[in-house]
Parts: C-alpha cells; sequence; structure tokens
C-alpha cells in the first residue's frame, strides 16, 4: 500500500538556491573490507568501538525522515554504509521506503561481497540500481586496496547477480596515485560492451585517517587521457541537474564510463544531496564537521520535515569549491557513507 502525503510537497532550496533531491542513507558503520581511503585497518581494528545498536535508526525511524525529505521535494534514496548488507533485513526497508509516492528511485551502494545472496529479493522488493564499490580487477590489487585476502571474483558474481535479477548496475572505482592506477584501462575493458556503467573517482579528502594528500590524486585528465589513448570518445551531457559524474561514451558504441572530480573540477554549485548517519545525524556535506542529530525528534515525535527544512534552507557548503581555504575536521566517510 502506498503511503500517501499529509503535507503538500515543496521543493526546498538552500542559502545558494540549490534544491534538495537526493538523500544517502547509511544502514551501518560496520564494514567487511578495510580499504584505506574510508576505513583503514590500523585505525579500524579489532578493538575499534563501532555504535551501540541502541543508537542506530530502526527501520520505522528512517521511513520517517524519508517521508519528511519526499515531502520536501526528495526524489531519489540511497542506502549505504559502512557495508549496508550486513545489516539484517534491508529487503524489508526497501519494501517500505518503496511505498512512497513521491520517491523515484531507490539505490544501494555495496562492495558487492553479499550481494549474491539478496539480489533476487532486493528487486522484488522495489530497489532499482545497486552501486557497487570495486577498485581493481586483478586480485593481487584488488586485496591491497580491501585490506582483505578476498579474491575479487566475489565482487563479480554479485554483478552478475545483481544483473541476472534485473537490477540496474554502476561500478565505482577510487583511483589513487601509487596505488591503483594501473587499473584503469583494465577496468574500463572489463566493463566495456557489458550494460554497466564504470565510474572512476578521484581520491577524495573525506575525513581525517585516510592520509589523504594532493600528490596522491590521479585526477580526471590522467583518467581520460589513459583511455582516449586506445578508444575514440565523445563527451555526454548530464542525465539530470546534479549529476556529479562527467560522462563519455566509446564512439565504437561499446558503452560509456563516467569520471567524478570533486578534487579537480568541483561541483559544489550543483549539490542537492543530504546525508543521514545511521544514528540518525543529518548532513549537508560529505565535508561536513558536524551533522543535526534527528533523534531527539524522531523518538519524541517531534517534526521531522520542519526541521529537515529548516537545516536545508540555512546550508551555505562549498567545501570542493574553497579547498585548501578552510581546514576542519571532517566527518569519516565510513560512518556518512560516500
Amino acid at each position: 500500500m502506498k503511503t500517501p502525503n499529509i503535507q503538500k510537497e515543496s521543493i526546498v532550496r538552500d542559502s545558494l538556491g540549490r534544491g534538495l533531491r537526493d538523500i544517502r542513507i547509511s544502514l551501518t558503520d560496520q564494514c567487511n573490507l578495510r580499504c584505506g581511503y574510508c576505513m583503514p585497518a590500523e585505525i579500524f581494528g579489532q578493538g575499534y568501538t563501532f555504535l551501540p545498536k541502541p543508537d542506530i535508526l530502526t527501520f520505522s525511524e528512517i521511513k520517517q525522515v524519508v517521508v519528511a525529505f519526499a515531502a520536501s521535494g526528495g526524489k531519489k534514496v540511497r542506502l549505504t554504509g559502512g557495508e549496508p548488507l550486513l545489516r539484517p533485513d534491508v529487503a524489508k526497508l526497501v519494501r517500505s521506503l518503496r511505498s512512497i509516492d513521491e520517491i523515484d528511485e531507490i539505490a544501494l551502494t555495496t562492495n558487492g561481497l553479499l550481494l549474491s545472496k539478496c539480489a533476487s529479493e532486493l528487486k522484488i522488493a522495489g530497489l532499482n540500481r545497486v552501486t557497487i564499490s570495486l577498485d581493481a580487477i586483478d586480485d593481487a590489487t584488488f586485496r591491497k586496496m580491501s585490506g582483505r585476502d578476498i579474491s575479487v571474483q566475489k565482487v563479480l558474481d554479485g554483478i552478475a547477480c545483481a544483473e541476472d535479477a534485473g537490477l540496474d548496475v554502476k561500478i565505482n572505482a577510487v583511483i589513487i596515485r601509487g596505488q591503483n592506477e594501473d587499473q584503469v584501462i583494465p577496468l574500463a575493458e572489463h566493463f566495456r560492451n557489458t550494460p554497466h556503467i564504470l565510474r572512476y573517482i578521484e581520491f577524495m579528502d573525506v575525513g581525517n585517517c585516510n592520509q589523504w594528500a594532493p600528490k596522491d590524486v590521479y585526477t580526471a585528465r590522467d583518467i581520460l587521457a589513459e583511455i582516449e589513448e586506445l578508444h575514440a570518445l565523445e563527451p555526454l551531457d548530464a542525465n539530470y541537474t546534479g549529476e556529479v559524474a562527467s560522462r563519455y561514451r566509446y564512439q565504437d558504441g561499446s558503452g560509456e564510463f563516467g569520471i567524478i572530480s570533486s578534487v579537480s573540477q568541483p561541483f559544489c554549485r550543483d549539490c542537492n544531496r543530504a546525508r543521514l548517519s545511521a544514528d540518525g545525524k543529518l548532513y549537508t556535506c560529505l565535508f561536513a564537521e558536524k551533522g543535526t542529530d534527528l533523534k531527539p525528534i524522531l523518538r519524541n515525535r517531534g517534526c521531522v520535515q520542519d526541521r529537515l527544512q529548516e537545516i536545508w534552507t540555512s546550508r551555505e557548503d562549498r567545501y570542493s569549491e574553497l579547498r585548501g581555504l578552510v581546514s576542519s575536521k571532517k566527518v569519516e566517510m565510513s560512518y556518512i557513507g560516500g
């Protein structure tokens, strides 16, 4: 049964005129990999304390936030983590969110290791797409990047199961100079002539523990130059306002790919995303220092929509445009989701 709107939808805009269209929702701060740019093993080891269960939003509370988001003009929901599929019964949440009329798309970002077991169930529940993090196509580099002794084949199996289930599939690859830039071409060749869209991502200074430095950024220009040496390319228009990836198609018709260049070509002026942590803090920027805790409102039956709109209308974030001019202790990617 569809959930009716109680309040009329209104597009909410921030102080720079940016509408609220996307929300990224972290279901857990835990993960079964230890990628160095997100959750380095030397920090997130066996003794690391993750969020206690009572602090994590219930599915019902998450739905309350999404209903308020939808009534504020929101259209797209992405479930993330940590690794969201470590949370039991994610399909149940997807099914619940699918009942909200105004939500056009529900997607899930995952490392793919658990996807083989639940892809069909997620599709039936109403999931539209999975975005799978895959930073290398050979085992040695994959093990180095993921911090775990796992074969890349397990991720590829998850991709195949998602495709078989009828889910749209995107692949995200973070490229770091000196670590995996030799994977640009192997990844491109693997996903050419498939329905899956590969998106390369510049190494970003999200959080404080990934030892980011400008010298380690393998830029969009570097990536594009490599691929152009082998293939004739044609730039494509954005699918919608606020799309973060610059899009390119192979002129031989073998597919397309994208590059997300937050460092070398910031896109703050079109950013329309809010982020909700697993314990209910709303962030208006991936590089934010702190968020606003919605849990007291949720657990005391306050008006989530009013608070959400108040937060968004006062938003001024444009960290990537000011990088180098501002300094702050930023929220970790594993806590807020990418």
